[in-house]
Formats: C-alpha cells, sequence, structure tokens
C-alpha cells in the first residue's frame, strides 16, 4: 500500500493563494505520476492537474490552467500544488492520488487511481 497524506489547506479569501502538499510512503514515490483532485460538495470529484513520475510532464484541467501549478520532490516525497489568484468556486476537498507506471488509465478516470489521499479542505470566500 502507498500512503498519501494531503495538508496544507484552509480559508482564504478571493484573490490569495495556497500551497498543498501531499506527503507519501510505502511505495517508491518515483515509481508513481501524481495528480490532484478536488470535490465540492454535491459535486463528482474532479481532475485538476497531473504530474509524470520525473515531473517532465504536467498536465491540467482547463479551469485552473494559468492559476495552479503541481510540481513534486522526489527526494522528499511529496507532491505539491500551488494555487494562485483563488475563486470561491475553487472551494473543495483537494485530494493527491498516484498512478502506478502500468496504469494507463486516464487521469480523467478518477476512479481506476491506485492510491488516494483522505483530502485537505480548501474554502475560499467572495
Amino acid at each position: 500500500q502507498m500512503q498519501l497524506v494531503e495538508s496544507g489547506g484552509g480559508l482564504v479569501q478571493h484573490g490569495e493563494s495556497l500551497r498543498l502538499s501531499c506527503a507519501a510512503s510505502g511505495r517508491p514515490f518515483s515509481n508513481y505520476a501524481m495528480g490532484w483532485y478536488r470535490q465540492a460538495p454535491e459535486k463528482e470529484r474532479e481532475f485538476v492537474a497531473a504530474i509524470s513520475w520525473n515531473g517532465d510532464s504536467t498536465s491540467y484541467a482547463d479551469s485552473v490552467k494559468g492559476r495552479f501549478t503541481i510540481s513534486r520532490d522526489n527526494a522528499k516525497n511529496t507532491l505539491y500544488l500551488q494555487m494562485n489568484s483563488l475563486k470561491p468556486e475553487d472551494t473543495a476537498v483537494y485530494y493527491c492520488a498516484a498512478r502506478g507506471v502500468d496504469n494507463s488509465a486516464s487521469w480523467l478516470n478518477y476512479y481506476r487511481m491506485d492510491f488516494w489521499g483522505k483530502g485537505t479542505l480548501v474554502t475560499v470566500s467572495s
């Protein structure tokens, strides 16, 4: 099993920034591509951003492109999500997920990711 623990959520105002972290343990971190998802109340979990095992490739949902940046530090077994210019519609529980090298699932198919954290709440007030 791989354990993923998110941190860094909180309450911020419209336009402010937050940096989320996801600490991984239990499996070699560099064997996994990593992603961030979010789920707002009464909405389905949605893809936010993803990064390849070595950080060379990233992808973003259109709704966060230009505002959010995903990164990773394999030496620290940690994934990050820098969120700038936050909007009230960014309010959600944010989850990190791991996708193994043998898993060819699209990031859009969240239910096919291999491991999940328990999430951290981000609330953006207007």
